[in-house]
């Protein structure tokens, strides 16, 4: 390449440059020293990016290191920005005198450790970071002002983003009217020469004034964006489990649909085969033919009842039943049924009175049920430390009974769906022609009493 000057510029770097080309040889760079300083801006900005996102990590695995770190950083660049001011203080100033004194450095780190407690104790550190912030201002005239109103800045933002709801705001009042008192003393009254032109001054209270509400603007926005969040959190959590309740009634109300199909389907073939089960008892020695058409009919119609019995209890089945020949719980099941209810904090105590006697399956799965759902209502919806269990059989009714200690049941003052376990068990115990009675206790607690004739279900 030739420059205007009709000379060569060296191709290596021992050569000169040839004065008339007016280039110096600082201003030259070997090929490739442009995209190394490229390459090395983008290596520091990538360590860069990485260490704050291990820095994010730390706050939130840990806010209360991360508060920590941060409060002693504050209170070292507090003690740097003072041996600083110190430097550019003059002899004669009342201020240069003091030095890094014990009410000097108290009344920094006053102004900056607590910010370590932050979070935790917003209402708490504000009042001792207001604390040393007016004594450094008042009694120990520290001249640092620039790590100070950053702490006192940081300390506004933490009560406006992680203080109680109800008292923040009058807190936060306090804290900045109480700022801007001070600053109108130091500004109007202490040093009204050096602080310059009225106006001036006036400028000055304004700035630091705005200055001081951005953290309480900011914190503020910050604690709504995170309510509403939560809000949303809730409200979605409340649509799925609504959408979930709806679903389950669908099911329902089908299932209750299919059960009168089921109901009319078994009436019908049940009542055809009595009907010609009679014909053939009354022609069968008459009209043999007759009658072995009419067992011929009985034999469809049962065949018949039972395909239609097999397709809708298997439609009935619940998605999550076993699969398995295991038999219905029963009476004689009812320790298992007291260890499980039994792991917890509750302490049942089982009474079994009278002379046990061969029942028939429903009803003791029935009063087995009873048991359970009772028990089931005592450890979820009260707080009843002890529960006693009593089967009593008698000459002529089989009767349950469920008593607990609990101050109160949940139900009783939110009307939640425990009532359904109650309309439960009524109906099973109005299955077999008996009676349910449940209610509060005169003492205190929970009771739950039902009773199952035996004449009905007797074996």
């Amino acid at each position: 390449m030739r420059p205007a000057g009709g000379g060569r510029i060296a191709t290596t770097t021992g050569l000169s440059v040839l004065p008339e080309t007016g280039i110096r040889r600082a201003d030259l760079c070997l090929m490739g020293e442009d995209a190394e300083t490229v390459v090395g801006y983008r290596r520091t900005m990538t360590w860069a990016g990485e260490r704050a996102g291990q820095l994010q990590a730390l706050a939130r695995r840990d806010p209360l290191a991360a508060d920590t770190l941060l409060a002693c950083a504050l209170a070292g660049a507090a003690f740097v920005s003072l041996a600083a001011t110190y430097d550019e203080l003059p002899a004669t100033d009342p201020a240069f005198s003091h030095g890094f004194t014990f009410a000097v450095v108290a009344s920094m780190l006053a102004i900056t450790l607590p910010l370590a407690w932050r979070r935790r104790y917003p209402f708490s550190v504000a009042l001792v970071v207001l604390g040393g912030f007016l004594v450094a201002r008042i009694a120990v005239h520290v001249p640092e002002a620039n790590v100070t109103l950053l702490a006192a800045w940081l300390m506004i933002y933490s009560v406006a983003v992680h203080g109680d709801r109800r008292r923040r705001t009058p807190v936060l009042a306090l804290i900045y009217v109480v700022i801007v008192a001070e600053l109108v003393r130091e500004l109007f009254f202490v040093n009204p020469v050096t602080g310059g032109p009225p106006l001036a001054r006036c400028f000055t209270l304004f700035y630091n004034m705005v200055e001081l509400a951005l953290p309480w603007l900011l914190g503020a926005a910050i604690w709504s964006w995170r309510d509403r969040q939560h809000k949303l959190a809730d409200q979605t959590l409340e649509l799925q489990t609504e959408r979930e309740e709806n679903a389950r009634q669908a099911v329902f109300a089908e299932r209750v649909r299919i059960a009168r199909e089921l109901h009319d389907v078994v009436a019908h073939h049940v009542s055809v085969i009595g009907v010609q089960a009679g014909g053939a008892r009354r022609m069968l020695e008459r009209q043999p033919a007759r009658a072995a058409e009419a067992l011929s009919s009985i034999e469809t119609s049962s065949r018949q009842a039972v395909v239609e019995l097999h397709r809708l209890l298997g439609f009935l089945r619940r998605a999550d039943d076993v699969d398995d020949l295991a038999p219905q719980p029963g009476l004689a099941q009812i320790g298992v049924l007291m260890a499980e209810v039994g792991q917890g904090d509750l302490v049942v105590d089982l009474k079994i009175e009278g002379q046990a006697k061969v029942l028939s399956p429903t009803l003791e799965v029935s009063a087995y049920r009873v048991i359970q759902e009772a028990l089931t209502n005592t450890r979820k919806h009260s707080m009843a430390k002890t529960a006693s269990v009593r089967i009593y059989y008698g000459a002529t009714e089989l009767a349950v009974e469920v008593l607990d200690d609990g101050p109160g049941r949940i139900e009783e003052r939110t009307g939640s769906q425990v009532s359904h376990g109650l309309i439960g068990m009524r109906e099973r115990a109005a299955l077999h022609g008996g009676h349910l009675r449940a209610g509060p206790r005169s003492g205190g607690g929970f009771s739950v009493h039902a009773s199952f004739p035996l004449n009905s279900d007797a074996a």
